[in-house]
């Protein structure tokens, strides 16, 4: 997280997945394999000033890492086509990695995309 996410160095992700990585998170327009959470990454970074991902806990069990993160930034640029607010976010995901060796294979995330959405002035309060 520290140095891929909060840096947006997307070239690490070569080093930390294999060859095969598969990429289970709806990423509209995404493409496929490594490429998805490079785009992602870069998107985020972009749109999020000061973008930072924390990590509150993370349980491992045999191949397999969850993590329950929080997502924190100023929305200072465009988002998936939502102009910049200049609003702080702090949203809530769940992130899963299965590793194959020291290598993460595949990925699967949650993110509370409707609080990002209020967070960034878009739709009505919380119901």
């Amino acid at each position: 997280y520290d140095e891929v996410m909060n840096t947006g160095n997307v070239d690490l992700i070569d080093e930390v997945t294999t060859e095969d990585f598969v990429e289970h998170e709806a990423l509209p327009g995404a493409p496929a394999g490594r490429e998805a959470p490079k785009q992602m990454i870069g998107m985020t970074n972009e749109a999020f000033s000061d973008f930072r991902m924390v990590i509150e806990d993370m349980i491992e069990e045999g191949n397999k890492v969850v993590a329950r993160i929080r997502m924190r930034g100023t929305h200072t640029g465009d988002f998936m086509g939502i102009p910049a607010s200049g609003n702080e976010i702090d949203v809530p995901a769940i992130d899963v990695l299965e590793f194959r060796g020291d290598l993460i294979a595949a990925h699967w995330g949650v993110t509370d995309m409707a609080a990002m959405m209020q967070q960034m002035g878009v739709g009505g309060p919380p119901a």
